[in-house]
């Protein structure tokens, strides 16, 4: 599985698709889709509903997927069955558009990062793409907090949006077979922090020492979570000289 953005990001036609509209997928999940294209308000929605689920309590429902811009919903198809599963959740949307805001108020997080050299070794091409400096490449990096739209492709990876324009890069032609975790990358109008060392094909342009996600944190450990950060959060990046005292 690769680190690129799930395709349902990408912009359709809205003219020719009412929102929300709810997808059967298979015989225990649907699919809730809110909008098209990486858009906060179109995300927020899906934060939302997701509480109103929560809230709601139906026994039914054995888990909740956010995404750019779409809410799968797996459930027991024992205990519902798709007319009933999709006229509960028909009945939780009233009202929806109304209310963008998220369900809960977001997270900041600051992750120093040391930007360039062996931390960042893809910064130059990022800098020579952008026809910019490596120094205004960290400024506008650093300069803007970005929204944690969703996590995946590996466990506590997120994907963030609002990246500048002037700094979008593509993907490597040939993923690296090895990346370090705390990697950050670049890829198209995305910015992201890989979690843990593994195969990767964003540009590096810096890395932070802070550990984004621990395995050994487990579902029963009630006010915690494996990964620092999650969907809805606000991340921003912090340059540092050195990860000393991180």
């Amino acid at each position: 599985m690769t680190e690129q953005a799930p395709a349902d990001h990408r912009r359709v036609d809205d003219r020719a698709v009412e929102y929300p509209r709810i997808v059967p997928v298979g015989d225990s999940a649907v699919l809730i889709e809110f909008g098209s294209g990486i858009d906060p308000v179109v995300n927020a929605r899906v934060y939302t509903f997701a509480g109103r689920i929560e809230a709601a309590g139906n026994p039914a429902v054995v888990e909740l997927v956010p995404t750019y811009r779409s809410l799968l919903v797996q459930y027991n198809p024992r205990e519902n069955n798709y007319a009933e599963m999709s006229s509960f959740l028909n009945d939780l949307v009233s009202g929806l558009e109304d209310s963008p805001g998220s369900a809960a108020e977001p997270t900041f997080i600051e992750l120093p990062v040391v930007y360039g050299g062996e931390d960042g070794p893809d910064i130059e091409a990022v800098a020579e793409h952008a026809g910019l400096s490596t120094e205004e490449v960290i400024e506008i990096h650093s300069g803007t907090g970005y929204r944690v739209y969703m996590i995946g492709f590996a466990p506590g990876f997120p994907y963030l949006g609002g990246l500048d324009e002037r700094i979008a890069c593509p993907r490597l032609k040939t993923p690296r077979t090895r990346v370090p975790a705390g990697s950050v990358g670049i890829a198209e109008s995305q910015t992201g922090v890989y979690p843990n060392a593994g195969p990767g094909g964003w540009r590096l342009i810096g890395r932070t020492a802070v550990k984004l996600f621990d395995p050994h944190v487990t579902a029963t450990d009630a006010t915690q979570s494996p990964s620092l950060i999650s969907p809805g959060s606000e991340v921003r990046f912090v340059p540092v000289k050195s990860h000393a005292n991180v």
